[in-house]
This record gives C-alpha cells, sequence and structure tokens, in this order.
C-alpha cells in the first residue's frame, strides 16, 4: 500500500487544501492558548497548548504520509473488517470504558484518553463507501435502501447508548451524504423525512433528561439561566461583544474570567469572535470553506465510484461538524457537544480530522496522477 517513490507527486498536492487546513490549526493552537492559560497553575499554563501543538504536528506527520505514500483503493479489501472492529470497539466502551461528564465515552490508554466514537466516524465512512460502491444507480427500491439504514443504525445505537447522541447524528449526516451521491431516490427520502418529523414526539419519549431540556434552552434559553441554558448566554454574549475586531489575543472577559464553559472545546468559536471580533470569526469560516469547497471539489472529479464516496462522506462530516457547531455557540442549533474540526481541544477529534483530510489530499493525488 505505501510507495517510497510517490514522493515525486508532491508537486500534485492540493495547495490551497493544505494551506486552509494548516490555517485553521494555528488559528486553533493560538486561540486553545489563549482560552487556557489563566484557568491553569503557572507551571502548566499552556499544557493545552504543548498538548494539542504535540498532536498536531505529529498529526500533520501522519496526513503526510497518508497523501503521499498511501492508496486509498486499497481500503476496499479492509471495508467489512474494520466495520466488525468498529463495532468490537464500540462495545468495548461499554464494558471497558470510564465515564466523564455524565457519559461513558472514553477508554484510557495509558496517559491518552481514547474516544472510539471519534474514530467511528472514518471507519463508517470507509465502510459505507466499500458497501455503497456495488449500489451505486441501485437506491430506487425499499429492499435496496433498508439494508444500507441498518447497517448504520448498528453503530449508531452503540454510540447513542453511551450516550452520544452528538456523534450519533454526524453517523447519519454521513448517511444522508453519501447515499445521495450514490443516487437514492428522492421519493424515498423524503417520505423518510416525513417519517422522521411525525416521530419526533416518539422519540422524545426516549430522549434523557439533559437532551430534552437541551432542546428547551435551544428555544428559550432562559428557561434555565443557571444551567442547561448558561452556555448558550455566556457563548452569545461573548460572540455579541467581540463585536467588529475583538477585543484582542487574551482580552476577552467571558473566556479569561470563566464565564464561558468549554471555552476550548465546544465551545472555542465563541473564543475567536470575542477575541479576534467578526473579521477574525469570517476569515476562520473562510478557510473551512475553502475545506469543503475543495472536498465537493475532489469528489465531482474522481474518476472512481469508491474515491466519490469516500470524500462525500469526508465532506459531509466536516460539514455537519461546523453547522453544527458554529450554530451551536450562536445560539442557532442545539447544544450536541459536537467538536470544532481542527480548531477544538481534543486528541481523538484531531486525529480522526487530519486522517480523513489526509484520505481527501490523497484521492486528489491519484487522480491527478491519471492525467500524467
Amino acid at each position: 500500500m505505501f510507495n517510497i517513490r510517490e514522493h515525486r507527486t508532491l508537486r500534485r498536492l492540493d495547495l490551497p487544501l493544505t494551506l486552509a487546513v494548516i490555517g485553521i490549526l494555528i488559528i486553533g493552537l493560538i486561540t486553545i492558548a489563549s482560552a487556557t492559560h489563566v484557568n491553569t497553575p503557572s507551571d502548566d499554563r499552556y499544557w493545552y497548548l504543548q498538548r494539542q501543538g504535540m498532536f498536531a504536528v505529529g498529526g500533520l506527520i501522519w496526513a503526510f504520509m497518508i497523501t503521499n505514500f498511501f492508496d486509498y483503493r486499497a481500503l476496499k479489501n479492509w471495508g467489512s473488517k474494520i466495520y466488525i472492529f468498529n463495532l468490537i470497539m464500540l462495545l468495548a466502551v461499554m464494558f471497558f470504558g470510564h465515564a466523564a461528564l455524565g457519559a461513558q465515552r472514553w477508554i484510557q490508554i495509558g496517559p491518552i484518553s481514547i474516544q472510539p466514537s471519534e474514530f467511528s466516524k472514518v471507519i463508517m465512512i470507509i465502510a459505507l463507501a466499500t458497501l455503497l460502491e456495488s449500489r451505486i444507480g441501485h437506491l430506487s427500491k425499499w429492499r435496496e435502501v433498508i439494508p444500507v439504514a441498518l447497517f448504520v443504525l448498528v453503530p449508531f445505537l452503540l454510540v447513542a447508548k453511551q450516550p452520544d447522541l452528538g456523534t450519533g447524528l454526524v453517523f447519519l449526516a454521513i448517511f444522508l451524504g453519501m447515499i445521495f451521491v450514490a443516487g437514492i431516490s428522492l421519493k424515498i427520502l423524503g417520505i423518510v423525512f416525513g417519517a422522521f418529523l411525525a416521530m419526533l414526539p416518539i422519540i422524545w419519549q426516549f430522549l434523557h433528561d439533559y437532551q430534552k431540556m437541551r432542546i428547551m434552552v435551544f428555544i428559550d434559553p432562559n428557561v434555565d439561566p443557571l444551567g442547561s441554558g448558561y452556555h448558550i448566554i455566556q457563548s452569545k454574549i461573548a460572540i455579541g461583544s467581540g463585536m467588529l475586531f475583538g477585543k484582542g489575543l487574551f482580552g476577552g472577559t467571558q473566556s479569561q474570567l470563566n464565564f464561558l464553559p468549554e471555552n476550548h472545546t465546544d465551545f472555542i468559536f465563541a473564543v475567536v469572535g470575542e477575541e479576534f471580533g467578526f473579521i477574525g470569526a469570517a476569515f476562520l469560516l473562510c478557510l473551512y470553506l475553502i475545506v469543503l469547497w475543495r472536498g465537493v471539489k475532489i469528489a465531482r472529479e474522481c474518476k472512481d465510484v469508491f474515491g466519490m464516496l469516500l470524500a462525500s462522506g469526508i465532506t459531509s462530516m466536516l460539514a455537519f461538524h461546523l453547522l453544527v457547531n458554529v450554530g451551536m455557540t450562536m445560539g442557532v442549533m442545539p447544544v450536541t457537544g459536537i467538536p470544532l474540526p481542527l480548531m477544538s481541544y481534543g486528541v481523538s477529534s484531531l486525529l480522526t480530522n487530519v486522517t480523513c483530510l489526509g484520505l481527501l489530499m490523497n484521492i486528489h493525488m491519484k487522480q491527478q496522477s491519471l492525467h500524467f
């Protein structure tokens, strides 16, 4: 699968995508440093920055290796195997994982806490691409769609059990994006969407109390201003107070005075809005739009079905993360705990995203090689 001689293909690197990814990583590290340096002991003031920076550099090296010395087409032979491994990994969390913040999502490996549900995203994209490759143009009947839906439903239920509804929703976004590209009947898609809306009252009964509260505070944060609504209220204050140019690096009051919870993870975009203002937040979103634009372009120009499906799944995942996380910080989406790709602190999320982006760049380079 690896070929050292392929270093010559560096000239075919997707430069806009590469520069956008590096730019997001740099902004993320700066923002993490600002968000955490006040609330940690002086000797470890930049511990979060150092740890995230170490894995960011390692992640870039890993993405570089995937991009240049790997052939994504080799993954076709591993779809079913890694799908089974994914199920085993998620089951292991149920029996051997440790709990934090009211959820059992992590497995401790030495000094590092791994969140398997994060890695499940890239596994799901690869496995689903393998399954759908032979079904392109054959998703117009229920008997053709239902097996694919069940394929995604099993890991979705295992993740929702943790509970991690946010990651479960990412699975659904990946599923919808990939089956749309695979040519699912729009009539079936419309019926499924209508059935989902009709079942919302039933789904509500199965939600945990904290999940119901998150939806209620999404509608009106003042329902619980010192509890579940506190995150949204403080986040909106932070973003609004940044105005056009922001308060400057290390100058955000909501973040620096610890009013904004989870300011280095789920609500890191609020720190960007407060300290860099509308201009800084808009610049960051432009970098993300470049990543999504390149993802769509790579998928459209891909000459083989498997690569097209991989690129579509990766782009769908990144788009959903961006939409939900940014919307959540601005109060236009419910709080779900979905991190901002390449920005939010977290080893599992970071490695998952750089792996996906490495695959996206690899697809681009392999397609470019066909023209030489």
